[in-house]
């Protein structure tokens, strides 16, 4: 699955400090390649009520999430947002 980044998940993640953008990259490259086990935990959820279809959120630790979308027709993971849990959203 190949993954790209939103401008603004670019710009989120150079807000966190290096060690955690390392882990957070590892995590999202993790999930491109184990999405299907992942959707089937916890870790992997579909949001409802959103406006796009395929959306979906990433436990990454405890207080960060990743927001992305997959399109089946070419296998991108599109990373939309990454942040903290009580900002992610927004």
């Amino acid at each position: 699955m190949n993954i790209e980044y939103s401008e603004k998940s670019l710009k989120d993640l150079k807000s966190f400090p290096k060690p955690d953008r390392v882990l957070i990259v590892k995590k999202i490259h993790y999930l491109a390649e184990n999405f299907e086990l992942l959707k089937e935990g916890k870790k992997v959820t579909q949001l409802k009520g959103c406006q796009f279809e395929n959306q979906y959120r990433f436990v990454v630790a405890r207080k960060i999430r990743v927001l992305f979308r997959v399109f089946d027709d070419k296998i991108i993971l599109l990373v939309l947002r990454v942040g903290q849990r009580k900002n992610i959203y927004d």
